[in-house]
């Protein structure tokens, strides 16, 4: 028993500090969200003199402003066009990209790859010049596209890494037995690794939604007309020369999050099952 008990000890200990790291870290995350929802519901003068407490009075108004006015549903459908075109191009043309990348063999092909994920390594804001000036030529300043582009650009390296991995993961046995039965790359791809693919489908296409959902820098450069804002640069809206409705602010904010919120939570298993698989059979 006593050579038992120190163990005993250590594994209780283990578990004490392991869940307390998880406490620290989900109150780190938590309490700005709960700071800025419960903000929204304050009068400005309330929130500049208690900015984290609870509302002595609780102003529904500054939501049912928001939710009530056309500023937010436009922006919410400006937000949803970009993402959507965003998730919807990343996945076709980095799932094809992987499936070259795992299975066909050809001169250049790590050089290449190693192109894409070098792409990992700049954020967005570095190329803010030439990106303008290359959207400008094309005639894509203002417009949906304009942003959907560069956005699909930086998500390949990400995409196609996750991507690759996963499709090296699938049995060998299946792509040979499909090139006896007389099968092509094209038809193997739509009808065999797709299907198969679907957890990490679901978690590349969620990665870059979000990615793109709060993405300020770009349509901030990109868009001139307030028509076609997304939900990131209404902020603005609330924002006069002299004075700002912070208040409005939070409550904006909060509204939109939580599209982004209820999306992860709803594919949070895929998203774990997409990244465990890729991990593992990488």
């Amino acid at each position: 028993m006593t050579d038992f008990a120190p163990k005993i000890r250590r594994s209780r200990l283990g578990w004490f500090l392991t869940y307390f790291a998880l406490v620290l870290v989900a109150a780190i995350v938590l309490l700005p969200l709960v700071a800025t929802a419960l903000g929204g519901f304050k009068t400005l003068g309330e929130l500049r003199t208690n900015p984290f407490g609870l509302p002595q009075h609780w102003e529904w108004s500054n939501y049912w402003s928001i939710l009530s006015g056309p500023t937010y549903w436009r922006m919410l459908a400006n937000s949803l066009i970009i993402s959507g075109l965003t998730v919807f191009l990343a996945l076709v043309v980095a799932s094809m990209a992987a499936f070259c990348f795992a299975h066909v063999h050809f001169y250049g092909s790590g050089l290449l790859l190693n192109y894409f994920l070098v792409g990992l390594m700049f954020p967005a804001a570095t190329a803010v010049l030439p990106l303008f000036i290359k959207i400008r030529d094309l005639g894509l300043l203002d417009t949906y596209m304009g942003v959907v582009l560069p956005q699909v650009a930086f998500a390949l390296g990400m995409s196609i890494l996750l991507l690759r991995n996963f499709f090296r993961g699938l049995p060998g046995e299946l792509l040979e037995a499909a090139m006896v039965d007389g099968c092509g790359y094209m038809r193997f791809f739509w009808h065999v690794t797709l299907p198969l693919s679907k957890p990490i489908l679901a978690t590349v296409g969620i990665v870059q939604f979000v990615i793109s959902w709060n993405n300020y820098l770009l349509p901030l450069i990109l868009l001139n007309s307030d028509a076609k804002y997304p939900w990131p640069l209404g902020i603005m809206v609330y924002q006069g020369e002299f004075t700002t409705q912070w208040q409005l602010i939070l409550a904006f904010i909060t509204l939109t999050i939580l599209p982004t919120i209820i999306v992860f939570l709803a594919a949070q298993k895929y998203i774990i099952a997409g990244l465990t698989a890729g991990a593992l059979k990488g």
